[in-house]
């Protein structure tokens, strides 16, 4: 099994930490489908070099490529097919293009593969193989424990990633996910039980929950939340502005553990939304999402797409300005990108503004469409600078000042500068396959200030 890089991450020079985070956990789920005496192995590009021409030749090669690891995911499956190696594809991409994918696989799966993976494998062993298999039976019961044994723990920040639902409830047209679930239903979850198992299998007290939308499913997540309090873990989570302001499910999170959220914001504009389909963020109070956060001691990692048809020129400066007066930990910032086959994708190419489908650049960093409100040019030099302002030592600092205590203010310090501040520091840590010997410096941070602040007529944790 082979995750081939994101092209952004094969870089000589430098290797970004956000690319040494987690582990493929994809193609450690599918492997728990195999039998015990199958001999697998796991290579993720993105931490380790693989050089395919010293690799053994396989029964079965399983690739999942990514939009910008398509060319590379595609070079890999041609050299294996020339030596007469079985190649199996699947993934957003596949999923997206599947006629593409077929030219490089012998087997393509769309969708979530659940239903599908088990069916190939006993059909390959019977020596009669599909060429295509179709996602349409969605549950994750009965689900193998992931084969976290392949897993090289080392090489990762982030070793214990989980995830404990499929897609997502909401459905903004530039998301792969309504894509990837045609056909079925586009978002489950865990029996709790089993993901509580699941959690207990992993060592340490640091989790990250990889899943689109942790808070999607109100029921689940208390639940889980429940089941998870008193374990003395320390996670984080994604989630939307609407959930973070729903009365007490936030504080059952945070009694569990939850230290960090990714919330995807995405606009300053709120033209945009409606547009794009983020209805779960038409008319929220974003200042009200982030006090919230931060007066539970939960940091916020906020996401933001530019180049959306209502953005002009300004809108890097007052997204940035924005985000450091709120005291924002964190921030991602995205050129938006039409991906194959999604809602935006389609309204892009229906009115002739996609430019090329050279999918190494369809990575949130390049301009891949025609812009309405400033040139290519400017959205590029714009998203950059965005990165370079918020991410100044002068607006750290602004922005911990606008944290609600002291704690507070020392961790945001702790957390933004360290994520970008010293970066150096992190590609030494990966060039030196010990990325892992930061774990215990990341759960100090999330553990030191955490919980949540004491309020009127509350007791409160901390």
């Amino acid at each position: 099994m082979i995750l081939p890089a994101l092209t952004e991450a094969t870089s000589p020079l430098f290797r970004p930490i956000k690319y040494s985070l987690f582990p493929p956990l994809g193609l450690a789920t599918l492997a728990g489908y195999l039998d015990p005496d199958d001999e697998v192995t796991l290579l993720d590009e993105h931490v380790e070099r693989v050089d395919i021409e010293a690799l053994d030749s396989p029964d079965l090669l399983v690739v999942q490529p990514y939009i910008t690891s398509a060319r590379r995911g595609y070079e890999i499956a041609d050299h294996f097919r020339a030596r007469g190696v079985h190649v199996a594809m699947g993934g957003l991409h596949v999923t997206s293009l599947p006629d593409e994918a077929s030219e490089h696989a012998d087997t393509i799966f769309t969708g979530p593969g659940e239903d599908t993976w088990p069916l190939f494998l006993k059909e390959f062993r019977d020596g009669v193989p599909g060429r295509r298999y179709d996602s349409t039976l969605r549950t994750l019961a009965g689900l193998p424990p992931v084969r976290r044994d392949l897993i090289k723990r080392h090489l990762y920040l982030v070793p214990n990633s989980i995830v404990v639902s499929r897609g997502c409830p909401h459905h903004c047209d530039f998301c792969y996910k309504d894509a990837f679930f045609e056909g079925g239903k586009s978002f489950y979850t865990q029996a709790v039980d089993d993901a509580l198992a699941e959690i207990e299998r992993l060592p340490g007290r640091h989790l990250y929950f990889l899943d689109d939308h942790l808070l999607g499913n109100r029921r689940f997540a208390e639940s889980l939340f429940d089941g998870m309090a008193g374990m003395g873990r320390l996670w984080q989570a994604a989630g939307t502005v609407k959930s973070v302001l729903q009365p007490d499910l936030l504080e059952r999170a945070v009694d569990a553990g939850l230290r960090s959220l990714f919330v995807g914001f995405e606009t300053v504009n709120s033209a945009n939304l409606a547009e794009r389909r983020k209805d779960q963020n038409i008319g929220k109070d974003y200042a009200a999402a982030v006090r919230r956060l931060h007066d539970a001691g939960v940091m916020v990692n906020a996401s933001f797409v530019f180049g959306l048809d209502h953005d002009g020129p300004d809108v890097f400066d007052r997204t940035v300005e924005w985000a450091v007066e709120q005291g924002i930990e964190t921030a991602t910032f995205h050129i938006m990108t039409p991906y194959p086959s999604t809602g935006l994708w389609k309204q892009m190419e229906a009115e002739d503004r996609i430019v090329h489908r050279d999918w190494d650049l369809y990575d949130t960093r390049h301009v891949v469409y025609r812009p309405k409100g400033m040139t290519p040019r400017q959205l590029e030099d714009g998203y950059w600078r965005a990165y370079r302002d918020f991410y100044r030592w002068s607006n750290i600092w602004r922005g911990a000042s606008a944290q609600p205590g002291t704690h507070e203010r020392l961790r945001h310090l702790a957390y933004a500068g360290g994520w970008k501040k010293f970066e150096p520091a992190w590609d030494a840590l990966i060039r030196s396959r010990n990325v892992v010997r930061a774990m215990p410096m990341l759960e100090r941070t999330l553990a030191a200030f955490g919980g949540r602040r004491a309020t009127a007529g509350s007791p409160g944790t901390r």
